[in-house]
């Protein structure tokens, strides 16, 4: 059985109790193991992000919650009661996949209605004029999203009206399979927004599935990181960006610079062939390990004032900062600055003791710094 100390979710905040609980859970497609012993808990009112590149296993753990797949092993529980073999219209949930069809002569909160009806619930007005409310944002510039539940599937994006379509029906649990996918950049950061809020009062639990890094450190309660089937690491999004468990989470979660190096001793490191202070401890002497150093934390300063110099090879501007590579010590360094350089300039490297984090090698190809095409 293949287990990972990074399941455990330390440092958490404590939630409601347990509403869905995968248990040793393996699936496969003849010979393509797709999850392997996946074990997971989702808490009531969570909102908890599968994050992974493509082809990792998260839509098949989705989908196994939902019902469309089941698992060769293990158990899914919800709420205590073992649901492994119940169909999906069985299931105290409802499912937005990355396709969704809707019924394009009604209005998004027609479709939220017919579906209200279908499950044989009261109020439908009521429940319609409700999300109609709790979309609306006073003192906007652009048209609130109110008017949006007012349109056409034509008029909008159909991962949009599925969200709306399954919220209004108040399920318990709402599994999202990259429903923002699609959208422009602006409409996207909004309708994070919305899912946040949505979340938040309706006291539905979501499972969000998506391969993109911003959408899951902005929206998680806690973020499930996942690479060729098994869980690398699971915490709150702070605890993911700046508490990486290995070299896959640290380059997956954002670009990072990780160097090999050499635990002289406690404190100690050695990277490309330069002794550096670090704050890390516990790694024996002389040990192959890996450093991590993310590019905000990497500071340019007066040549001969860092532990290297190098010179700038390249400068893109990025909106809010620039990003910088430093051809140094034989290694290109990735540094987010908003100070601008020109390339070619000869410049040094700094960086506090704090910011330098030391990594254990890998004991497998999965856990490796990640060059995937998500």
């Amino acid at each position: 059985m293949r287990e990972h100390s990074a399941y455990i979710k330390k440092g958490l905040p404590r939630m409601s109790k347990k509403l869905i609980n995968l248990m040793h859970i393996a699936k496969s497609y003849g010979d393509n193991v797709i999850l392997d012993d996946l074990n997971l808990y989702i808490r009531e009112n969570e909102f908890i992000t599968l994050l992974g590149p493509s082809g990792c296993g998260k839509t098949t753990t989705l989908r196994i919650i939902g019902g469309f797949e089941t698992p060769d092993k293990g158990q899914v529980l919800f709420d205590g009661k073992d649901i492994t073999a119940l169909p999906p219209n069985e299931r105290d949930l409802n499912t937005v996949f990355q396709k969704y069809a809707l019924f394009p002569h009604m209005s998004i909160a027609e479709n939220i209605a017919f579906g209200l009806k279908i499950k044989k619930k009261q109020g439908i007005h009521r429940r319609q004029n409700q999300i109609r409310l709790k979309a609306r944002k006073p003192g906007r510039i652009r048209a609130p999203l109110h008017r949006f539940f007012e349109r056409r599937p034509a008029a909008e994006n159909c991962h949009c009206k599925g969200l709306s379509y399954e919220a209004g029906n108040e399920p318990k649990v709402l599994p999202l399979d990259e429903p923002l996918g699609a959208l422009d950049l602006k409409l996207c950061q909004e309708m994070q927004y919305e899912l946040i809020r949505l979340k938040n009062e309706l006291g539905i639990t979501f499972v969000f599935v998506t391969h993109d890094q911003e959408e899951a450190l902005t929206m998680s309660d806690t973020i499930v990181v996942m690479n060729q089937g098994y869980i690398q690491q699971i915490g709150t999004p702070e605890m993911i960006y700046n508490e990486p468990v290995n070299a896959f989470v640290a380059d997956f979660i954002r670009d990072s610079n990780i160097i090999d190096g050499i635990m002289m001793k406690d404190r100690v490191v050695e990277i490309l062939g330069t002794r550096i202070p670090c704050v890390d401890e516990g790694f024996g002497t002389n040990t192959p390990v890996d450093v991590v150093i993310r590019p905000e934390d990497v500071e340019i300063v007066t040549p001969g004032e860092g532990f290297m110099d190098g010179d700038i090879t390249s400068v893109i501007f990025k909106g809010v900062h620039y990003e910088i590579e430093i051809m140094a010590g034989g290694f290109e360094w990735l540094v987010d600055t908003t100070q601008f350089y020109t390339v070619g300039t000869h410049v040094g490297i700094r960086v506090i003791p704090f910011n330098i984090q030391i990594m254990n090698k890998p004991e497998s190809e999965d856990e490796e710094a990640a060059e995937i095409d998500v």
